[in-house]
């Protein structure tokens, strides 16, 4: 069962043992910027680059930030279970923050996810646009985000407001334990099918996106809108 709790941003929080895992394709225009941002708070960050043609990957090395590459692009589920696996493999890594390439999270959101996941003992702490109300959220992206929860069983089943946020903070046994298998954006629903299945501990966190005018023209299109929904039904089949 999900329970929505709130913490405030902590000064001075640890972060030593937190690996942000951020895929990547074809952003070369904002990697280099979001990657120094964060690392002021995270400084372990691996990105995976997933066959991009752009030059990210160059960007990413000279960010400073751990870089995979996958030869040819492969979809945002194999990169994030590809670099999930990276992380955690690497010394003292105890939680794991999935975090969007192209600038929409911010870092104080996931380092008070983080906290969150700390201080509540959560294996899982899932960040969601409409607990502090709709914000910015864009409208079409808000019917369909909104229609995406409402029809979904896993969904509903975790009580999420927000079935299809990217930012989400995994700790060790959760990040074990989860095995992405779908390659494209049906990953969201697989990511929320494994743990309405599982036993382990799930709450969600306000969070705030940063709707640009590239982000905008990244990811808010109509058919981005209808494949969350089509990946919504295919996940109620399988289940």
């Amino acid at each position: 069962m999900t329970a929505t709790v709130t913490t405030p941003l902590l000064a001075g929080e640890r972060v030593e043992d937190v690996w942000l895992v951020t895929p990547v394709f074809n952003e070369a225009q904002v990697i280099g910027e979001v990657i120094r941002e964060a690392r002021s708070t995270f400084p372990h960050i691996v990105c995976v680059d997933d066959g991009s043609t752009d030059g990210s990957a160059a960007r990413i090395a000279e960010a400073g930030a751990h870089l995979v590459r996958h030869p040819v692009n492969l979809g945002q589920g194999a990169a994030l279970q590809t670099g999930i696996d990276y992380a955690l493999a690497q010394p003292g890594a105890r939680y794991f923050v999935t975090f969007d390439a192209d600038g929409q999270h911010r870092v104080e959101d996931a380092l008070a996810m983080v906290a969150l996941a700390r201080e509540s003992g959560a294996d899982a702490v899932l960040g969601s646009r409409f607990l502090r109300g709709e914000g910015e959220v864009p409208r079409l992206k808000r019917i369909v985000l909104r229609t995406a929860a409402a029809v979904s069983p896993t969904a509903r089943k975790l009580r999420l407001s927000d079935a299809h946020n990217g930012l989400r903070v995994f700790n060790r046994e959760a990040a074990t334990r989860l095995d992405i298998t779908m390659n494209g954006m049906a990953h969201a629903s697989e990511i929320t099918g494994f743990l309405a299945r599982s036993e382990l501990r799930v709450v969600e966190a306000p969070v705030d996106i940063r709707y640009t005018d590239y982000s905008r023209a990244k990811g808010q299109s109509l058919i981005n809108g209808v494949n969350i929904l089509f990946d919504i039904s295919l996940n109620r089949r399988r289940g």
